[in-house]
């Protein structure tokens, strides 16, 4: 049922739509090219989505063609804003005319080639958009670089630098060069330490195996360090037992100790710098809105003071502002991802800044600032199901902590 009812969305979408490319054209070789490309990309939607295991992973192939309905949809919901606008004052001139002059026989005045003209320009921008973002945009890396200061940072930190990525979906990877590119990308900033929070798969921890090496590569003075994010514990795979899921899930826990990261769950810590140090905290996924609640703020900060600097490793930003920003633990600095900035919005650096993730959370891409203690949530490294991004880049984030000078 949930198929037809797609298919018949779909057609009726698609025929209203075709009104403003018949308006504008009479050529029949027009028409069939149109109904051939709707017809032939809901085909291989319906087929990725049947021909495959029931579960709800997305593949590569299953987001490609996810990408390839919305790069062919989206503009024709363009196209029936300004057609069923122009419908409406349309139908408001027959009737106006009808009751201004009941002799006259009742008509609709015909569609204008000026309002399709239109309609079929805007509608060519996301359309252009969204296949850029297929085959730019998802690759399209950029380090973004912030300087913190903080009035209780030891001595021995100020000038510390940390990169942080988040979000790599290895699953979703189609292209070795552009990956390594980034991979080296990270590692050519130098940072004392490198932090990465959660989302290392999509799905299962195989989808590693071909990109293990790659991020084995990864190196800090101080090390690599990672958490856990939603999709790393295998909740959205339908799996043959309990047992297989939990197999899963410590081959990926113990796959990151092999690349020679450090996996926190629930735990901390020390950073050590001439005899002072900071804490590092990684707690396992905690997320608002029906996600999994495995984090642990009291059990990863036992033993540690109120007064010692901490950075906390927290993959979903919805945990700072529930559990984190107010707390008694007293952290200085989270570091998030999850949001992915929805891979998709506009920024212009000090103009605007939106995506409709906004919506869903309140801090979802960038610094944030509350009470002095302070998250970032980083954009992502990888992406996942639309395959691509318009205008919010896959990100390098480094921060500089700086102590500030009482003048």
């Amino acid at each position: 049922m949930r198929w037809i009812i797609l298919l018949v969305i779909y057609l009726l979408v698609d025929i209203y739509a075709f009104q403003a490319v018949r308006t504008l054209s009479r050529n029949y070789w027009v028409y069939g090219l149109y109904f051939t490309i709707s017809l032939l990309v809901i085909g291989v939607v319906i087929y990725q989505l049947t021909d495959q295991s029931s579960s709800r992973v997305l593949s590569p192939n299953r987001m490609l063609a996810f990408g390839l309905l919305l790069a062919v949809f989206v503009p024709k919901i363009v196209l029936i804003i300004f057609m069923f606008g122009e419908d409406v004052v349309r139908l408001f001139v027959g009737v106006y005319f009808k009751v201004t002059d009941p002799k006259e026989a009742y008509f609709i005045p015909s569609r204008r080639k000026f309002i399709s003209t239109v309609a079929l320009g805007i509608a060519a921008i996301p359309l252009a958009s969204l296949l850029y973002g297929m085959y730019r945009g998802k690759y399209n890396y950029k380090v973004l670089k912030y300087v913190l200061e903080f009035d209780d940072l030891p001595e021995a930190f100020d000038g510390y630098t940390l990169t942080q990525i988040s979000d790599i979906h290895s699953g979703s990877f189609d292209n070795r060069k552009k990956v390594q590119y980034a991979v080296d990308l990270v590692n050519e900033q130098k940072s004392d330490v490198i932090l990465f929070t959660g989302d290392l798969v999509n799905n299962v921890a195989a989808e590693m195996n071909d990109w293990f090496t790659m991020f084995s590569e990864l190196k800090a003075e101080d090390g690599v360090f990672s958490v856990l994010g939603n999709h790393d514990y295998g909740d959205y795979v339908d799996w043959e037992s309990s047992e297989a899921k939990i197999e899963n899930l410590d081959r990926l826990k113990a796959l990151q100790g092999e690349m020679g990261w450090n996996l926190l769950l629930n735990e901390h810590r020390y950073l050590e710098r001439n005899g002072e140090r900071l804490a590092l905290i990684g707690v396992e996924n905690w997320g608002a809105g029906g996600f999994k609640k495995a984090g642990n703020l009291e059990q990863a900060c036992e033993g540690l003071a109120t007064n010692e600097f901490k950075i906390l490793m927290s993959h979903d930003p919805s945990h700072w502002q529930a559990e984190v920003k107010e707390s008694e633990k007293n952290v200085h600095l989270t570091l998030s991802g999850h949001t992915h900035g929805m891979q998709f919005g506009i920024e212009i650096p000090g103009w605007i800044k939106w995506s409709p993730v906004k919506y869903r959370y309140e801090n979802w891409a960038g610094i944030y600032e509350e009470f002095g203690r302070y998250i970032n949530v980083n954009r992502g490294f990888g992406y996942l199901g639309y395959p691509g991004r318009v205008g919010i880049w896959p990100e390098i984030t480094v921060i500089q902590l700086k102590k500030r000078k009482n003048v």
